[in-house]
């Protein structure tokens, strides 16, 4: 949606800056889980092993990094220029229940394999490590209930593309 003129703000980026060296979220993080603070910094690999496999220990992250998240988004937002439409980019938008904070919602979902193929190659996890946090995710059936608008992204760039403008058109302001 950016090509098309969205301001993005990506919670990913923002919890990566959430947890930085030094932050207050980083020092909960070790206050719960020290063996996951090494040299100052966060060793997300030994953190994904703990959260993927204990759905309390998960949300209990989720309570300390996402406070940190949606205050940084919060304070993004006055970087947009005025009138123009901001689009938040919220991996665990359902989970968190931050679909409930915004004015719309829109769910892209792609068939499993597809998932699972995108993400061995853009992270490079075994099946077995993306199977884990699939599992940990919204079921995509119960999410597109939950969605005001849905993506179907299974198919080339350019569908993806042409069903994205038409929802950016529809939520542009005039």
């Amino acid at each position: 949606m950016e090509s098309f003129g969205a301001y993005i703000i990506d919670t990913d980026k923002l919890a990566r800056e959430a947890v930085a060296p030094g932050s207050d979220a980083l020092h909960e993080i070790a206050r719960v889980w020290p063996s996951v603070v090494r040299m100052g910094g966060l060793d997300r690999g030994a953190l994904a092993e703990i959260v993927f496999h204990d759905p309390g220990a998960r949300e209990r992250l989720n309570a300390i990094v996402h406070p940190h998240v949606r205050r940084l988004a919060g304070a993004a937002e006055v970087y947009a220029k005025p009138g123009q439409l901001i689009v938040q980019v919220v991996p665990l938008l359902f989970e968190t229940d931050y679909d409930q904070q915004c004015d719309a919602s829109i769910l892209v979902v792609a068939p499993p394999v597809e998932r699972i193929a995108r993400i061995m190659k853009r992270d490079r996890l075994t099946q077995e490590q993306i199977r884990a946090r699939m599992a940990s995710q919204i079921d995509p059936e119960e999410a597109r209930t939950r969605a005001t608008y849905v993506i179907e992204n299974d198919g080339n760039f350019a569908q993806l593309k042409e069903r994205t403008r038409e929802i950016y058109d529809s939520l542009s302001p005039a």
